[in-house]
């Protein structure tokens, strides 16, 4: 049953869901926790007066593991031994190449807020201040935080579904789920009329603005949603679970701040990890629930990506077989494709070494 169905809504999870959006809409909101109250700001929207002697940047442990320090759970600053807010936000960014103070252990509170940016879309560095209160902030638990995923997946519920014939794959029906990750809804893409009894042909695709619609040379999404489409449609019927998991889950703001960088010479992960993200931020347990509620339980897993298959084997599902998807290789996307294949694992190596050997 989803939160907002239920006669009797669990207030607490409510609680992060609204201020997932004023954070992300650059408002603080006050965390709480064992008696502590604070307050915290998105970095992006920090302003001087903001600030007081007790304020704390908390920077990720992907942040800080580019700066060659290693913290499981990100690591605090001192605000007044930073400097001016623009420095704040520099070292935030990733523009600055070192901690220019010294770092402390972050507290239980610090790694929610850490949470609450991700699942905002913003960048992943807030600046905690100690705070009685604040006056028109809201307020959320930050033990609600770090169980905010579960629920999420737990009121996963379809809220509506559509015959939708597409180009080269006419016999296809979309199906809508609120609940997941965030507070975003998620698409799965029948095709044909799969049997269910059998393994059920199966593709995780992340939206990618930029490769599905406009046709980017910078990767090969586009390529790879529209033949695993056609290939449904010719073979059988599948289904494709189109998940709002931009830039592998950072968003498209932060998307293009990565591609900033790499237009600067990083590669795509070293892109994120200067942001302070992970090499991938995407999680697929909700995807595995998608496919439950759908009557899926053996597949035939169509990606290049382990971590996937991973994911959906610990969530209960049977994959019987994984088959790689294979997009068109550019001169633009090349350097990015081998980086998948040789710091990701992803399953690219023989068309990649075709294509180089043809150039």
């Amino acid at each position: 049953m989803s939160l907002q169905n239920s006669a009797r809504p669990n207030l607490e999870l409510v609680a992060v869901e609204r201020i997932i959006s004023e954070l992300r809409a650059g408002r603080a909101i006050i965390l709480r926790h064992n008696g502590q109250q604070v307050s915290v700001l998105g970095v992006e929207s920090v302003q001087a007066a903001d600030l007081t002697p007790h304020s704390r940047l908390i920077l990720t442990a992907a942040r800080l593991r580019w700066l060659g320090m290693e913290r499981a759970g990100g690591g605090a600053i001192a605000t007044n031994q930073i400097g001016a807010t623009e420095a704040i936000v520099e070292l935030a960014q990733g523009r600055v190449a070192k901690v220019p103070a010294q770092l402390l252990p972050t507290s239980e509170i610090e790694q929610a807020a850490l949470i609450l940016a991700k699942l905002a879309l913003v960048l992943p560095a807030v600046v905690v201040t100690p705070q009685a209160g604040l006056e028109g902030a809201l307020t959320a638990d930050a033990s609600a935080v770090h169980h905010f995923a579960a629920a999420r997946i737990a009121a996963l519920h379809i809220i509506g579904r559509a015959p939708v014939p597409l180009d080269g794959a006419e016999d296809s029906e979309f199906v809508v789920f609120r609940g997941g990750e965030g507070l975003r809804d998620q698409v799965a893409i029948i095709i044909g009329a799969p049997d269910l009894r059998q393994p059920v042909p199966v593709r995780l695709h992340s939206a990618c603005l930029t490769g599905d619609l406009f046709g980017s040379l910078k990767c090969d999404c586009g390529d790879q949603l529209r033949s695993t489409a056609k290939a449904m449609a010719a073979n059988g019927g599948g289904i494709i679970l189109y998940l709002d998991q931009e830039g592998r889950g950072t968003g498209i703001g932060n998307k293009m701040r990565a591609y900033g960088l790499q237009a600067e010479g990083f590669d795509t992960f070293d892109a994120d990890e200067v942001l302070g993200f992970e090499h991938d931020e995407r999680h697929f347990q909700f995807a595995a629930k998608m496919l439950q509620l759908l009557g899926i339980s053996h597949i035939r897993l169509m990606t290049n990506n382990p971590l996937k298959a991973e994911a959906l084997r610990e969530s209960g599902l049977n994959i019987v077989e994984t088959l790689p998807v294979l997009g068109r290789i550019t001169a633009q996307n090349h350097n990015y494709l081998a980086t998948k294949r040789d710091r990701g694992g992803h399953m690219l190596a023989r068309n990649l070494d075709v294509a180089k050997g043809a150039k």
